[in-house]
């Protein structure tokens, strides 16, 4: 996974919510842009969640975004 990969999704217009995918399994829901950010260069993501916890991650062990269908 690459910076402008993630970037892509993140700063689309609009916003559509998706879930990052790591290589130990698991899965770091993104609900709005506002919940994830990274570091200057890059390399470092902070997810957050909504009850103010937070999980930082390797850009490098992002596996996948998946980005689900919208409900109808």
């Amino acid at each position: 996974m690459t910076i402008q990969q993630l970037k892509a999704i993140h700063d689309a217009q609009p916003f559509t919510p998706f879930v990052l995918h790591t290589a130990d399994g698991r899965f770091f829901p993104v609900p709005h842009r506002d919940f994830l950010s990274h570091s200057p260069g890059g390399r470092t993501l902070v997810v957050y969640r909504d009850d103010e916890s937070f999980s930082i991650l390797d850009l490098l062990l992002v596996t996948e975004i998946e980005v689900p269908r919208p409900m109808q």
